[in-house]
């Protein structure tokens, strides 16, 4: 009896033992699967460690000796009405511009007009500023041309006086003589251009460039730029570039004006850069670059720009940038935020370099009227909208089933309203200012209709639009409002890049910027009217490798 019941304690002990190296394995197998789902990621001291952001006075102190020339200029009384001090490409990257400087015996203001050569394409812009001493950046001359630019000097007791000068400029260089602009339709007084209207280009490497309604090029800087080209608040553009064309990774990011002039230069460093072309396996075989796709100025002047934390997740992270010392101050992880699941388990596009590009964020934009962001991305076919203090989620568009978001985030999946076609890779996405009223709001987006995760799979690769949407957040329903693209077909049709402006006129401005039919070597401009009518149709060609045309920008150019 005794025995029975050792055997039986032995063989209980056994179980346990047996159960216990269950446990044990199976512990360490979840945490080893734990950690694969879930991995490390960078906490935010070792991404601004790795985007080592800071002020440079590199390019700065290229131009000391320029400025230093143009100041000698401006206190030297020499310089009139009558005899006028005139440099042409004051700062050696912005041939069609001049730096016009005299002096005038009172104070007054002045205004200049270059010459069109039709209706319509003549450039005029104003200086403001009552003053004696007259610097004035002169935008808009034509290559190749002995340019006639008009004076209007309007003194204090409402004297005018007017003097022309002649300015000659430079034939345009081969990369962009080459390219191939032609203007399909341009009428000229129902399109959004004013007295000084271009229209410009932003391209995905290359020269950006701005051309007239005729399509012909009246500015473009001679320094390549890549994706970023925003007009800031005081007038002056923000420009990604690189230190020179022949390097390969772009991590300038510059303050600088029409005319060349830099006032600021934050630095990037490499550690972070990574490619978009996806077939790449090796850094050295292209461009790479550090802000991938978006900037924008903050209300505070910050700036906050689109970046990659240097871990194997690439285009998920963004960084506020100091203005003033050029320091990263905060950094948005989107992994933090959103599901692991999301990045842990993507496996929508695949990448030749190991990367795993879940998010791909392609847009930004600051809502004031609520204190929030708006995101676009890609890769997930989604638009949301971030309270910007808490990054609490106000919205999401996205053809992604409710069911598959947290439960705590299902609150704020919108539903699309009956005829409302799912988003699919779209760009440029915006909250049109002013339109929140009610409880609602408008959001303008480039849809490129390419299905990459959550997108209509029926009806992508069939075309891309601009579209506007109406998000009505009491029933948290989004309808279309407004669509242009569909009746264009597959020709149209763009599976990357593309944007969607509202011009000051209500007309909008849509950039189909890659299209397939050319291998992403054409371009297709258009401003449309609300009614859905043609007022402008330019088609680019020959654009060089990846030269196309990321953005379409409408701006009264000074």
């Amino acid at each position: 009896m005794r025995e029975k019941k050792n055997r039986k304690k032995v063989w209980q002990w056994g179980l346990i033992v047996i159960i216990g190296i269950f446990i044990i394995g199976g512990s360490v197998y979840g945490h080893k699967v734990y950690r694969e789902q879930h991995p490390k990621l960078l906490t935010d001291e070792q991404i601004k460690d790795n985007l080592d952001i800071h002020l440079s006075s590199g390019l700065l102190d290229k131009q000391k000796e320029l400025n230093q020339k143009y100041d000698k200029a401006t206190r030297d009384a020499q310089y009139t009405p009558d005899k006028m001090f005139i440099q042409a490409n004051p700062y050696k990257t912005s041939p069609l511009t001049a730096l016009v400087i005299f002096k005038t015996d009172t104070p007054a203001k002045v205004s200049y007009t270059v010459a069109g050569k039709t209706d319509n394409t003549a450039i005029t812009n104003t200086v403001n500023k009552q003053t004696k001493n007259h610097r004035v950046n002169v935008v808009g001359l034509y290559a190749d041309t002995d340019n006639k630019v008009t004076f209007k000097i309007t003194k204090q007791n409402g004297q005018v006086e007017e003097k022309v000068i002649n300015i000659k400029t430079e034939p345009l260089p081969t990369r962009l003589a080459d390219i191939n602009i032609k203007v399909n339709m341009a009428s000229k007084d129902q399109m959004a251009i004013g007295n000084n209207g271009l229209t410009v280009f932003t391209r995905t490497t290359k020269n950006p460039f701005a051309i007239d309604a005729d399509g012909a090029i009246r500015w473009y800087s001679t320094e390549y730029n890549q994706h970023i080209f925003k007009t800031l608040k005081n007038g002056h553009l923000l420009i990604l570039r690189k230190q020179n064309n022949s390097e390969l990774v772009y991590n300038d990011l510059i303050e600088t004006d029409y005319v060349g002039k830099i006032y600021r230069h934050y630095q990037f460093s490499n550690k972070t850069s990574s490619t978009e072309n996806l077939k790449s396996t090796n850094k050295k075989d292209g461009e790479t670059t550090v802000v991938h796709h978006d900037v924008i100025e903050l209300p505070n002047g910050n700036l906050l720009a689109t970046v990659s934390d240097g871990s194997k997740y690439i285009e998920d992270t963004m960084v506020e940038i100091n203005r003033k010392t050029g320091k990263a101050e905060r950094v948005i992880d989107f992994k933090k935020l959103f599901p692991d699941e999301t990045y842990a388990h993507y496996n929508a596009t695949k990448r030749s370099d190991g990367k795993i590009d879940w998010l791909h964020q392609n847009s930004i934009n600051y809502d004031q009227e609520d204190d929030s962001i708006i995101i676009s991305s890609r890769h997930q076919d989604l638009i949301m909208k971030f309270d910007y203090k808490t990054m609490k989620p106000k919205w999401i568009l996205s053809g992604k089933p409710k069911a598959k978001w947290p439960k705590e985030w299902r609150q704020y999946v919108l539903k699309y309203a009956d005829g409302t076609s799912i988003n699919g890779g779209q760009h440029d996405a915006r909250v049109v200012p002013g339109s929140q009223k009610d409880g609602q709001e408008i959001i303008s987006f480039y849809d490129n209709n390419s299905a990459v995760s959550y997108g209509d799979k029926e009806t992508t690769t069939k075309y891309s639009a601009g579209r506007e949407l109406k998000i009505n957040l009491k029933n948290m329903t989004a309808k279309e409002i407004w669509s242009y693209g569909q009746a264009l077909g597959e020709a149209n049709y763009t599976d990357r890049i593309g944007s969607n402006r509202l011009l000051d006129n209500g007309n909008y401005l849509i950039d189909f910027g890659y299209l397939n039919a050319k291998n992403g070597d054409a371009s297709n401009i258009l401003e449309v009217t609300p009614e859905g009518y043609q007022v402008f149709n330019v088609e680019l060609s020959n654009l060089q490798s990846k030269g196309y045309v990321y953005r379409a920008y409408r701006i009264k150019i000074s």
